[in-house]
């Protein structure tokens, strides 16, 4: 195994622990040797992302994509960021740049029905969910979506 694939498997260790500081470290590490390692961008943006560091991470998602334009990954992560700031419209427009990439990203569709929902598009997000599972039928954030969106539309149109 190549030293930063040893790196990457022991800071993912770390992560999975929750040790996001200490992980940090070993993604900088790897990160300083081959500032392109997309795969340390994309976990160094995770880490941050537990931590709460939101804007830092958007930044190591962007610097993947600024490599590698085509990066599921890094799109969904991007998109996940966004929509934890509250940037509904930007964050759909990452998932729908993975779901051009791969239209049966599940994830993608599951994280953009919550965008969706956040917008009060409610029947949108329902769809997004609906096909999430046709691809993933236990995709648990798809499966409780769903059944929270149904009861919004079902108490929505039981008060009209």
């Amino acid at each position: 195994m190549a030293d930063a694939e040893r790196m990457l498997s022991q800071a993912a260790d770390m992560c999975e622990d929750g040790d996001f500081v200490g992980a940090l470290k070993i993604y900088s590490k790897i990160l300083k040797k081959n500032p392109t390692n997309t795969d340390a961008l994309i976990d160094k943006g995770v880490a941050l992302q537990n931590l709460g560091r939101l804007r830092q991470a958007l930044r190591c998602f962007q610097k993947a994509l600024a490599v590698d334009p085509k990066n599921i990954t890094a799109l969904v992560n991007t998109g996940s960021v966004l929509h934890s700031l509250g940037m509904f419209d930007e964050a759909i427009k990452c998932y729908d740049g993975a779901l051009r990439i791969d239209k049966k990203c599940a994830m993608a569709l599951a994280y953009k029905g919550l965008s969706l929902g956040e917008k009060g598009k409610i029947k949108d997000a329902l769809k997004n969910f609906k096909k999430a599972l046709s691809i993933d039928k236990d995709y648990d954030i798809a499966l409780i979506s769903k059944e929270i969106a149904q009861k919004i539309l079902k108490e929505n149109f039981t008060q009209k």
